[in-house]
């Protein structure tokens, strides 16, 4: 190897006599460079939205969660409730308890769900920093709302003389048109004054209007020990695996217990199918990009024809001639995508730390420096100029040699 490696390296810094030769080889380097760096601010800016977007999600979201394997309740007893508090690892445990309901202030109305949670609901979630204005307030009869609720009914805060009414059906068998011929109303109500006002993402804004635990499942005709859903949270994040188990055993198959990950599966999926679309797009323009590489080792095997022949009547075989040229285009296509993902790393820095590409005016791009990225980025670079490198050095024959 020491041979075909003194050559190729001497071959990348020689300058060839031909100028269209040098040219095609400066172009061939600047597409590698460029090609590797876009690749990896590409990657590097769907990592960054990627946690922007679960950031949101993050806030409502325990480490593990608990909700009825069908259905929409189940129970949990005195003696479940206390085993879950003793198991290790755990730092608080909530319960919750939700329903979708029909809200409407003053002619205006809108469907969401009403929520109804314990005490310890803010210390297992981050909801506390969602809160927009107000105060979370969440006790017998005020609640807080999300942003969007709040624009569509224009409900306003502390508003005790005219309060937001929640109404939900009642439990039971046949139509609602049936119950309405009884003189008992089909539907049961609930008033409510606005405390505060959170503000996460455009859907769960418009989703939730959070109450206490025990109103909501005395208004949903509920005893105490039923529940919709249990939120953990933990002290380490590596034991989820061992405490999913220690849960399912203690309340049996009529649960699910999902991480944060289960928990939001479908915006997981998305997100990693955009990531894994836009990889292979570009991708695809560095497999044409490294069309490049193919040619100029051609064109370099062209012009160092007769160096060729004085080293293959010096005794080197058609295939050390190939190691040469391959070797030489390993070389390119590598330190070009170094290049390229060290020019990229400074870039998304820069941005990480001045913001200099905004989304809003206080708001700049997120973006997210990920080693596995940069890994990801120069795997593909080597692997695309090991076959590009292959492909071209073979054109090295013993009929080119004694033309």
């Amino acid at each position: 190897m020491g041979f075909p490696f003194y050559i190729a390296r001497r071959y990348i810094f020689s300058k060839s006599s031909q100028n269209a030769v040098n040219i095609i080889n400066l172009v061939t380097f600047l597409v590698i460079v460029i090609g590797s760096a876009a690749l990896f601010i590409v990657l590097s800016a769907f990592a960054g939205l990627k946690t922007f977007s679960l950031s949101f999600t993050n806030a409502f979201d325990p480490d593990l969660k608990v909700t009825p394997s069908s259905g929409k309740f189940f129970t949990v007893s005195p003696e479940q409730q206390n085993a879950l508090e003793d198991l290790p690892n755990l730092i608080a445990v909530s319960k919750e308890i939700e329903e979708r309901a029909y809200f409407t202030f003053k002619g205006k109305s809108h469907i969401g769900y009403i929520k109804g949670i314990d005490g310890n609901y803010r210390s297992v979630t981050g909801v506390d920093s969602t809160l927009y204005f107000g105060n979370w307030g969440v006790t017998e009869y005020n609640a807080v709302i999300g942003i969007g609720v709040y624009n569509i009914l224009g409900v306003p805060p502390e508003n005790y003389r005219n309060p937001l009414s929640v109404l939900v059906p009642k439990p039971g068998k046949g139509s609602i048109n049936q119950q309405a011929l009884s003189t008992e109303r089909p539907f049961n109500q609930l008033s409510l004054v606005v405390s505060g006002v959170y503000a996460v993402e455009e859907n769960l804004d418009k989703k939730y209007v959070f109450d206490p635990l025990n109103v909501v499942q005395e208004f949903l005709q509920k005893d105490s020990l039923q529940v919709s859903g249990l939120n953990f949270k933990l002290h380490n994040q590596d034991l989820i695996p061992e405490m999913k188990a220690d849960i399912k055993a203690i309340l049996g198959s009529e649960v699910l217990v999902l991480d944060r990950k289960e928990q939001n599966g479908t915006l997981y999926r998305m997100l990693n199918t955009e990531n894994l679309a836009t990889y292979l797009i570009f991708t695809l323009v560095l497999i044409i990009a490294l069309f490049n590489v193919v040619g100029a080792i051609i064109m370099m095997i062209l012009d160092k024809r007769q160096n060729s022949k004085t080293l293959h009547s010096f005794g080197a075989t058609i295939q050390e001639l190939r190691r040469v040229y391959f070797i030489q285009g390993v070389l390119v296509t590598s330190f070009g995508g170094l290049i390229g993902v060290v020019l990229g790393s400074l870039l998304v820095f820069s941005q990480i730390l001045f913001g200099w590409v905004p989304v809003t005016p206080t708001l700049p791009y997120p973006v997210e420096f990920n080693a596995l990225n940069l890994f990801v980025v120069m795997g593909t670079i080597v692997v695309l100029g090991l076959i590009s490198s292959k492909i071209a050095s073979s054109r090295i024959s013993k009929k080119l040699l004694d033309t």
